[in-house]
């Protein structure tokens, strides 16, 4: 199954995007023997501001994939739980899965109400590009959930 992390905005250069592309990097390396990967990042430029229009460039990234929106209103789940889930859909056949993350306003509503699931990252707020670090490692922990390394919370 590949993954990707679709994103509104170009991140400058800096530690975050260093670590959003060392993450993409290790969970592709590591997720292959699973079935896993690659990890690509995806970031999109909108012509026009506003929510609408950051949907309308996201959308065409998400076609023929199973799509979790990232959003405050989502669900946080435990590391291991966000790990089963990716697993369950690969086991189920998904091809493709996409986590998408919208602009400083959030996503669109309509986006949202056509997402396949939401993810939260706890009652915070965080910068754009912190969060896209934080996902990125994330997938990286849950890939190696998934290959079996000792994980500290068991």
């Amino acid at each position: 199954m590949k993954l990707a992390i679709v994103a509104i905005g170009r991140l400058a250069r800096g530690p975050e995007t260093d670590l959003v592309k060392t993450y993409a990097e290790r969970a592709t390396a590591a997720g292959r023997a699973l079935g896993l990967g690659p990890v690509e990042v995806i970031e999109v430029e909108s012509r026009k501001p506003g929510k609408a229009a950051e949907a309308d460039a996201l959308k065409a990234h998400l076609s023929d994939a199973h799509v979790i929106a990232c959003d405050e209103h989502g669900r946080a789940r435990p590391s291991r739980a966000f790990a089963d889930e990716i697993a369950v859909l690969r086991d189920r056949g998904v091809r493709r899965l996409v986590f998408v993350i919208g602009g400083a306003d959030g996503l669109d509503p309509a986006l949202l109400a056509a997402a396949d699931g939401k993810l939260a990252f706890g009652p915070q707020t965080w910068p754009h590009a912190l969060a896209r670090a934080m996902l990125a490692e994330q997938v990286y922990r849950a890939v190696t959930i998934l290959a079996g390394s000792p994980y500290h919370r068991d």
